[in-house]
C-alpha cells in the first residue's frame, strides 16, 4: 500500500479524501495556491506544498507533479472537478512513475469526450438521447439539428461537466444565443469548446448509478442517487435510494452501467448518469470518471468507503465483494450548503465567514466542508460551504434529521442558500417526492423572494420575538438595578410589527414559559431561551420549535421554516406613532444597470449612445467559472457605461446608465 498520497484538490473533497487517507494509515499531502494558504484542507493534511500563486494553480499538472516528487507522495488523488477527468495528467503522471486513484487516461479520455461517450453507450447496449453523437459546427448546424430533433433541446459541451456549457433552448433564437454562450464558456472551462445538441426531455428526474471496478475487470453498481433538485445543471438535494425506481428499472439501469464501465476497461469508481421520464424510460447522459460531490448518500446506505475503495484499486488490489453482497441500508438524503444568494435567483456570493456552526453529532448526521469559522469564501472557486448528509431507516425520517440539522446551522457573514434549503426539504409536493429537475423552476419562478408563512406560523414569528424582547428588557433591568428578581416592573403588554402589521400580545410569566395573549387568543410557550442565544428552542402550544434568532438594532430577525422576518417589539403607545413616522423613499436606480454578483467582466456589447431593444445582450459577466449574460429590460438609450472588459465587479456596481 502507498505510503504517502497527494490530494491535489481543494476544499470540502480534499478534506474528505484526508480523512480516508489517515484511516488507512496513509500519509496525506495538501496543495494550495496563495489564496488557499490558511485553507482548512492544509491543516488537515500531515504536509502541505504551495503550487503557485495565483488562484488556477490547482490546474497546474507540471507543478503538482514536481510536488509529488518534492515531498515524496507515490500517488496522486484528484477529487472532483480540476484535474480530476483529465486524461493528459493521468497519463503524465503515468509516466513520472506516479499512481493516479482513479481510471487510466484511455478510459477518461473516451468517457470526457461526450460525443465519443455517446458513441461508446450505443455499441454498448446503453439507451441513448435522441440527436446525433457528433460535434456541431456552426449555428446554423445546430439549428437545422434542432428542428430535426424537435423542441426543447439542450447544447452540451463535449468536454467537462457540472452544469458548464449547457444551455436548454426551446425556439431558434434561443439556439443562437445559447450555442454561442455554451461554446464560449466551455472553452474558457475546459479549453474545449466543442458542442452537440441532443433532446431535452421535459419533466424528466436525474438519477445516476455508482459503479465500482477494479483493474481485473471485476464490475459492480451500488445502487442510485437521485439528484433532481438542481439549478442551472447543479445540484442541490440528492438521495439514495430514488424512492420513484421502481425495481426492475433500478436492475436495468445498474446493467447497463457496468456494461459501458466494462466496454472501456475502467477500473475505479465511476458513475453513469441518466434521465428518467415519468414512464421510468432511461437515456444515457454521461459518465463521469471520479468521485462525485454526492458520495456520501452511497457510502451512508452501503456502508463503503468509496475514497477507500478508490485507494485500493489503484493499489492493484481486487474488489473483495461481488454484486450479491452489496445491500443497501434504509434512506440518505445530502443537502448542499452554498454561497449564493437566493433573493437574487442564487448568484454567488462572497466574503468572510463571521460565524459558521452546523452542528454534526447527532447520529446518522454527517458533515462534509472545507471552512471554518474566519474562512473567506473566494469569487475564484466553487461556492459550496458544506454538505449535509441525513441517513434513516425511512425517507420522512431522513428528511426530519435533515431539517432539525440545518434550522440549528448558523451561517454569517456571506449569503447562503441555508434558509432556502431548510424551506425547500419540507414544501409538501418534495415531501410527496413529486419532484422533476424542473421542479424549482416550478415551484420557485420568482426566486425565494415570494414566500410567505400562513399566519399560524406568522404567530410562531411574533411569540418568539416577543418573550425575546421580554427576557431581554428585563435583563436590562436587573444589571442596572442589581437586583436578581424576576419581576417586570413595566407593562408586559406589547405590539409586535411585522410587515407593517400590529398584533397585540400580552405575556404573563408561568413555571419555564409564559402565558401569551395574541389578539385575544391564548397559547402556552415553555422556553429555557437566554438573551444572547442564537437558537430559540421552545414548545409554542403543542408544537416543538427551533428558530434562528438575533438582535438587528431596534429589530430582532427571526428565522422559522427557512423563511426571514424582521420584528419589531415596542409598547402599544409606541406602536401607534410608529405608523405615523413616514417611510424612507428608495432612490430610483432604474436607469442604471448593477451587477447582481461580484466577477468578471467579460465583455460588452453597447457604447454610449446606443439604442437597445427589450431583450437585446448589454454584458457578460463570469462567477464561478459561469457566464452570465445581463440583458435590457426594455427599450432604451445607453448613456455612461462605467465598465470595461476585464474589470473586476462588485456586488450592485454599476456598470451603465440610461438616459
Amino acid at each position: 500500500m502507498f505510503s504517502k498520497i497527494l490530494i491535489a484538490n481543494r476544499g470540502e473533497i480534499a478534506c474528505r479524501i484526508i480523512r480516508t487517507v489517515k484511516k488507512m494509515g496513509i500519509k496525506s499531502v495538501a496543495i494550495y495556491s496563495d489564496v488557499d494558504s490558511s485553507a482548512l484542507h492544509v491543516g488537515m493534511a500531515d504536509e502541505s506544498v504551495c503550487v503557485g500563486s495565483m488562484p488556477n494553480s490547482y490546474m497546474s499538472a507540471d507543478a503538482i507533479i514536481a510536488a509529488c516528487k518534492k515531498m515524496g507522495a507515490e500517488a496522486v488523488h484528484p477529487g472532483y472537478g480540476f484535474l480530476s477527468e483529465n486524461s493528459a495528467f493521468a497519463e503524465s503522471l503515468l509516466n513520472e512513475g506516479i499512481t493516479f486513484i482513479g481510471p487510466d487516461s484511455r478510459a477518461i479520455k473516451k468517457m470526457g469526450d461526450k460525443i465519443e461517450a455517446k458513441k461508446i453507450a450505443k455499441e454498448a447496449g446503453v439507451n441513448i438521447m435522441p440527436g446525433p453523437a457528433t460535434a456541431v459546427a456552426n449555428i446554423n448546424k445546430a439549428t437545422c439539428i434542432a428542428k430535426e430533433i424537435g423542441f426543447p433541446v439542450i447544447l452540451k459541451a463535449s468536454a467537462g461537466g457540472g452544469g458548464k456549457g449547457m444551455r436548454v433552448a426551446k425556439n431558434i433564437n434561443e439556439v443562437r444565443d445559447g450555442f454561442e454562450r455554451a461554446a464560449s464558456e466551455a472553452q474558457s472551462t475546459f479549453g474545449d469548446g466543442r458542442i452537440f445538441v441532443e433532446k431535452f426531455i421535459e419533466e424528466p428526474r436525474h438519477i445516476e448509478i455508482q459503479v465500482l471496478a477494479d483493474c481485473s475487470g471485476n464490475t459492480i453498481y451500488l445502487g442510485e442517487r437521485e439528484c433532481s433538485i438542481q439549478r442551472r445543471h447543479q445540484k442541490i438535494i440528492e438521495e439514495a435510494p430514488s424512492s420513484f425506481l421502481c425495481s426492475e428499472t433500478r436492475d436495468a439501469m445498474g446493467k447497463q452501467s457496468v456494461a459501458l464501465a466494462k466496454a472501456v476497461d475502467y477500473s475505479s469508481a465511476g458513475t453513469v448518469e441518466f434521465l428518467v421520464d415519468q414512464n421510468q424510460n432511461f437515456f444515457f447522459i454521461e459518465m463521469n470518471t471520479r468521485i462525485q460531490v454526492e458520495h456520501a448518500i452511497t457510502e451512508a446506505v452501503t456502508g463503503l468507503d468509496i475514497v477507500e475503495q478508490m485507494i485500493c484499486i489503484a493499489d492493484g488490489q481486487k474488489l473483495n465483494l461481488k454484486q450479491e453482497d452489496v445491500k443497501t441500508n434504509g434512506v440518505a438524503i445530502e443537502a448542499r450548503i452554498y454561497a449564493e444568494d437566493p433573493s437574487r435567483e442564487f448568484l454567488p456570493s462572497i466574503g468572510r465567514l463571521t460565524r459558521y456552526e452546523i452542528p454534526s453529532k447527532d447520529r446518522g448526521v454527517r458533515v462534509d466542508t472545507g471552512v471554518f469559522e474566519g474562512s473567506e469564501i473566494s469569487i475564484y472557486y466553487d461556492p459550496m460551504i458544506a454538505k449535509v448528509i441525513a441517513h434513516r431507516k425511512a425517507r420522512n425520517a431522513a428528511l426530519d434529521a435533515l431539517g432539525k440539522v440545518l434550522e440549528r446551522s448558523i451561517i454569517r457573514g456571506v449569503k447562503s442558500n441555508l434558509n432556502f434549503l431548510n424551506h425547500l426539504i419540507r414544501h409538501p409536493f418534495f415531501i410527496k417526492n413529486e419532484i422533476s429537475t424542473n421542479f424549482l423552476s416550478e415551484q420557485f419562478p420568482c426566486g425565494f423572494n415570494d414566500i410567505n408563512l400562513s399566519e399560524n406560523e406568522i404567530v410562531v414569528v411574533i411569540l418568539v420575538a416577543s418573550v425575546a424582547y421580554l427576557k431581554s428588557e428585563m435583563r436590562a433591568i436587573r444589571s442596572l438595578s442589581q437586583n436578581s428578581s424576576n419581576d417586570y416592573p413595566f407593562n408586559q403588554d406589547f405590539t409586535a410589527i411585522i410587515n407593517r402589521k400590529k398584533y397585540h400580545i400580552i405575556l404573563k410569566p408561568k413555571k419555564e414559559g409564559y402565558e401569551a395573549l395574541v389578539n385575544s387568543c391564548k397559547i402556552l410557550i415553555t422556553t429555557q431561551w437566554l438573551p444572547g442565544e442564537e437558537h430559540f428552542n421552545a414548545i409554542i402550544g403543542s408544537q416543538n420549535v427551533c428558530v434562528s434568532i438575533w438582535r438587528n438594532g431596534i429589530f430582532f430577525n427571526v428565522v422559522y421554516l427557512g423563511v426571514e422576518h424582521q420584528v419589531l417589539v415596542i409598547d402599544t403607545v409606541k406602536a401607534n406613532l410608529y405608523f405615523l413616522m413616514p417611510e424612507k423613499k428608495v432612490q430610483n436606480m432604474s436607469n442604471n444597470l448593477k451587477s447582481p454578483m461580484p466577477g468578471l467582466m467579460v465583455k460588452i456589447f453597447v457604447v454610449e449612445g446606443a439604442t437597445v431593444q427589450a431583450g437585446e445582450e448589454l454584458c457578460i459577466i463570469e462567477a464561478m467559472k459561469m457566464e452570465n449574460v445581463l440583458r435590457a429590460d426594455r427599450n432604451a438609450v445607453v448613456g455612461e457605461v462605467m465598465a470595461k472588459a476585464g474589470d473586476s465587479l462588485t456586488v450592485d456596481q454599476t456598470i451603465l446608465t440610461f438616459k
